[in-house]
C-alpha cells in the first residue's frame, strides 16, 4: 500500500520550468547585459537558483539573487498562475484516502515558497525538501522524508519529470513514477530509464498509485 508520495516540483506539479529560465534570463541581463540561451540556463542547473546566480553572476550574487527572486515573484502569475491540471483534485484525492503528500525538489527554499502561494498548494504538503546553493542530493532529500513520516520503503513513491528523479528514487529504495505530462518531458528518455510508472496525464498518475495499492 502506498501511504506516501513525494513529488518533484518543477515541471511534475506546474509548468515553472519556463518561469525559471525567463527569471534567470532577465536577470542576468540586467546585470551584464549578457543574452543567454534556454540551453545555456539549463546547463547550469543542478544546485538551486542561489547556486545558478552564484556560477551565471559571480561579482553580483547578491543583487542578481534579489533580481530573480523579483521577477520570478512578478512573472509567476502571467507565465504560470496554476498547477497542471487535475493536480489539485489530485492532492484532495490522495488526502481522502489518508495518503501523505511531500515535496523534493532541488530549488531553493524561497522560490519554492513562492510557487506554493502561487499555485495555492502550501496546505496538501506535510514535508517540503529543498535545495541549496552547493547542489541537491534528492536520494538523501528522499531518505529524510521516509524517516519523517515512517512509513516502509514499499508504501512510499517519488514523482518526478527527469531521468536523474528515477535515479534518485532507485538509490532510494522506492518506486519511481515518470511524470511525462509537461511538455518540456522528454519521454523516450524517461521511458529509457525504466520507472515503475510512466504517466502522460496527472489522471495516468492517480491510476498507477490506485495499481500500486491493489
Amino acid at each position: 500500500m502506498i501511504k506516501c508520495v513525494i513529488f518533484d516540483m518543477d515541471g511534475t506539479l506546474a509548468d515553472t520550468l519556463p518561469l525559471c529560465i525567463e527569471s534567470f534570463r532577465r536577470s542576468i541581463e540586467k546585470l551584464s547585459g549578457k543574452i543567454l540561451t534556454d540551453r545555456e540556463i539549463i546547463e547550469t542547473f543542478g544546485p538551486s537558483e542561489e547556486g545558478v546566480v552564484k556560477k551565471l553572476l559571480p561579482g553580483n550574487y547578491k543583487e542578481g539573487l534579489e533580481l530573480y527572486l523579483r521577477y520570478y515573484k512578478e512573472l509567476h502569475g502571467i507565465m504560470c498562475p496554476r498547477p497542471f491540471d487535475g493536480i489539485i483534485p489530485l492532492l484532495e484525492w490522495l488526502k481522502s484516502q489518508n495518503i501523505s503528500a511531500a515535496i523534493v525538489t532541488g530549488k531553493g527554499g524561497n522560490s519554492l515558497a513562492v510557487s506554493l502561494k502561487v499555485l495555492r498548494l502550501e496546505k496538501y504538503f506535510c514535508r517540503t525538501e529543498y535545495g541549496d546553493e552547493s547542489g541537491t542530493d534528492k536520494c538523501e532529500f528522499i531518505g529524510k522524508i521516509i524517516r519523517q513520516l515512517s512509513p516502509d520503503k514499499r508504501e512510499a513513491v517519488y514523482v518526478g519529470d527527469s531521468v536523474s528523479d528515477i535515479i534518485s528514487s532507485r538509490k532510494a529504495g522506492i518506486r519511481a513514477v515518470a511524470a511525462a505530462w509537461a511538455e518540456t518531458a522528454d519521454k523516450e528518455r524517461l521511458k529509457a530509464a525504466s520507472p515503475d510508472y510512466l504517466a502522460e496525464s496527472v489522471a495516468e498518475l492517480k491510476d498507477a498509485i490506485e495499481k500500486m495499492n491493489g
